[in-house]
């Protein structure tokens, strides 16, 4: 199946969503192994890719493996996001997407600052959109939610501008900033952006499993839908069930190799969130989690997770 997301081809309507921490370089590599149709770089600052900051701009580093992949950039600046775009180009991903819709307070800064506070101001968000899709020749798409509060339910407006600035595709997120990640996603208002939208809309919000994307393609005019949360260390999400515990510790295995190749011995460490994902809801996880999170070396996380496989 091919999906057109303005100039952007996808094979599987199935997408990841950035999730800080969560969502790097090795993951993304092993969800688009799993049939992931795109995935985004976590959120980078535009302020800090134009300064050069090598944090920001460890953050921007990918694989061909991984495509098709946007890089998200932030910022409530227009020269500072065209001149950042403009720097992001250069790497040649396969898009850029503009964050409208993150609710950290240091992001959005009480409503004055970027992310999700730029809801708050349509006409300038319009106007970064346009200033960046005129700054580079790559497709460009934003991710935004659907208000600031339930006062001000206002992505019909947002979208209006996205469209006239030339972004290919938007992602809306059905919950407003004040939700942050409570209550649930508003998948009538998902498909309401849908209807009334004149590029191609991905829905965002609460999907745990492949049946129920599905279900959500079915009940919107949505051209994808995108998974945050739910897909951390659940790359089978995007082709179909959970596997057998075998298989999910080559899972691992491999998700752990690419780790210690792209951070070095520190990938062990950051490893350690994703495989508490990895085995949760096994028999026995507790003990496991335990032994793995003290574990200090490869060799000794491969002899706890073969002792997996023997125990089951």
């Amino acid at each position: 199946m091919n999906i057109k997301l303005g100039p952007i081809e996808i094979d599987n309507p199935l997408v990841l969503a950035p999730v800080a921490g969560f969502t790097d370089s090795p993951y993304r590599r092993i969800a688009r192994r799993f049939g992931c149709g795109f995935s985004m770089t976590e959120l980078v600052s535009a302020e800090g890719i134009i300064r050069n900051n090598k944090k920001t701009m460890e953050l921007l580093e990918f694989t061909d493996e991984e495509r098709p992949l946007g890089i998200q950039i932030f910022g409530r600046d227009r020269e500072v996001m065209a001149k950042a775009a403009k720097i992001v180009s250069a790497l040649e991903p396969d898009f850029i997407d503009i964050n409208m819709g993150c609710p950290a307070r240091k992001v959005c800064k009480d409503g004055l600052g970027s992310g999700a506070a730029l809801l708050k101001n349509p006409s300038l968000a319009e106007e970064i959109a346009a200033d960046v899709v005129d700054a580079v020749s790559l497709p460009v798409s934003a991710k935004i939610r659907i208000g600031w509060d339930a006062s001000s339910v206002n992505f019909k407006d947002i979208i209006g501008g996205l469209c006239r600035a030339g972004v290919s595709f938007i992602s809306v997120h059905g919950r407003t900033k004040t939700q942050g990640y409570g209550g649930y996603a508003d998948w009538e208002a998902i498909g309401a952006a849908a209807e009334v939208s004149a590029v191609p809309v991905i829905g965002n919000g609460d999907v745990q499993s492949r049946d129920e994307a599905a279900k959500r393609l079915e009940s919107t005019r949505c051209a994808a839908v995108m998974v945050g949360r739910a897909a951390c260390a659940n790359p089978w999400i995007f082709s179909g069930s959970r596997p057998p515990i075998g298989e999910i510790v080559s899972i691992i295995k491999e998700h752990l190799a690419l780790n210690i190749a792209h951070y070095g011995d520190f990938g062990l460490i950051l490893m350690r969130k994703h495989i508490v994902k990895y085995i949760h809801g096994i028999y026995g996880a507790s003990y496991y989690r335990a032994a793995l999170n003290a574990a200090v070396d490869v060799d000794e996380v491969y002899k706890i997770l073969d002792g997996m496989i023997d125990y089951d």
